[in-house]
C-alpha cells in the first residue's frame, strides 16, 4: 500500500500533493535530482509521496519538535512493538462508553504531559515506544486532530469526539517504516540541513505559516514562535542554497486572502517565482470557515 501520513497535522499537503506535482523541477523528473531534503517535516505528506514515486537515492527529514522526531525514529525502528502497544491503547478505548472515553484521554494527556521531562529523546527505546503510541492516539482522538502545544511545550487539547476512530492503522505504519528505512531523520532547526545541500538536491520548505490573521495562527508545534524576522532568516537561508545549485519548492500562506496590499512574500522572495494554489483551510472550529483559499508555492526554478 501506499505510505500516508501517521498523524493528522494542521497544514498537512496531502490536499495539496497534485497541485505541487504540478511544480516539480524538471531535473526531478528525469532523475538528476540525487537527495531530497526537508527541513519542516511535519506529517510528511510530499516527502513520502515523492519517496514512492520517484527514484531519488537520499533521503533527509527534519524538524525541530522533538516529539515528531522521536516519533519518526521510532517508527523507523519499532514499528511492529509500536503497533503493539498502540493496538492495546485501541481496544481499551473503544470499549469505553463517551464518558470514560474523555475521562481515558485526559488521563494519557496527563501522562504524556508529567513524563516529558523524564524522556531522553536520543533513544528510541521502549520509553520511546510507548510515548509514540501516546502522541498518535492523542491526534487521532483530540478535537480536530491537531497537534499543539503551549509556552509549557504541555499538548492542550481538548478531547474530540469520535465514534470509532481508527488509533492504529497498521498496514500504514508498516508502509511508513519501509519508506523510513532509507531516510536520515534529524532533530533541529531548519538550518541544520546545509551542509548536506548541493546541486543535485531538491530541498522543500514547509514551515510555519505566517498567520492570515490574529485568530488564524497554526504555528504551535512547537514552543518556538515562527514569527515574520524566522520567516526572513528563512528567506535568507533560502537564498544561501540557491546559491549552492540546489533546487528549492517553500509553501507558506498568501496574505493577500485577507489583505490585498499585503506584498510581505513579494517583497521577501521577489527574486525568485510565486505562484498561487488553491488549498482548503481544515482546521477550523467553524466549519462554515473553511473556506477554498490561496497558498503560496515558492520556487527558485
Amino acid at each position: 500500500m501506499q505510505a500516508k501520513p501517521f498523524l493528522k497535522w494542521a497544514g498537512g499537503k496531502s490536499q495539496l500533493l497534485e497541485q505541487i506535482a504540478n511544480f516539480l523541477p524538471e531535473e526531478l523528473i528525469i532523475g538528476s535530482i540525487k537527495k531530497y531534503i526537508e527541513p519542516f517535516v511535519g506529517g510528511g505528506a510530499v516527502f513520502l509521496h515523492l519517496a514512492q514515486c520517484y527514484k531519488i537515492e537520499e533521503f533527509l527529514i527534519f524538524d525541530i519538535n522533538t516529539e515528531l522526531v522521536l516519533a519518526y525514529k521510532t517508527i523507523q525502528n519499532h514499528v511492529d512493538e509500536l503497533i503493539h502497544v498502540l493496538l492495546n491503547l485501541q481496544n481499551k478505548y473503544l470499549s469505553l462508553d463517551e464518558q470514560e472515553r474523555t475521562h481515558f484521554y485526559y488521563e494519557v494527556r496527563t501522562q504524556f504531559n508529567r513524563q516529558r521531562h523524564q524522556v531522553d529523546f536520543q533513544k528510541t527505546n521502549q520509553q520511546a515506544i510507548e510515548r509514540t503510541a501516546q502522541i498518535i492516539f492523542l491526534n487521532r482522538t483530540c478535537f480536530n486532530g491537531l497537534f499543539r502545544v503551549n509556552s509549557k511545550g504541555d499538548f492542550n487539547v481538548p478531547v474530540g469526539r469520535y465514534k470509532n476512530p481508527t488509533i492504529c492503522d497498521s498496514e500504514n505504519l508498516k508502509a511508513v517504516s519501509q519508506v523510513l528505512q532509507r531516510t536520515q531523520i534529524y532533530q533541529g532547526d531548519f538550518t541544520e540541513c546545509e551542509r548536506f545541500v548541493d546541486q543535485y538536491s531538491l530541498v522543500y520548505f514547509d514551515p510555519p505559516y505566517r498567520p492570515l490573521s490574529r485568530t488564524a495562527n497554526f504555528t504551535a508545534y512547537a514552543q518556538q514562535t515562527f514569527d515574520d524576522t524566522e520567516q526572513l532568516r528563512l528567506r535568507d537561508f533560502f537564498a544561501l542554497l540557491d546559491r549552492k545549485g540546489a533546487k528549492l519548492i517553500l509553501s507558506n500562506s498568501d496574505p493577500k486572502n485577507k489583505d490585498l496590499t499585503d506584498d510581505f512574500f513579494e517583497i521577501a522572495y521577489g527574486n525568485y517565482q510565486l505562484k498561487r494554489v488553491q488549498a482548503k483551510r481544515r482546521i477550523n472550529c467553524n466549519a462554515s470557515k473553511r473556506e477554498q483559499i490561496n497558498e503560496l508555492l515558492i520556487t527558485n526554478y
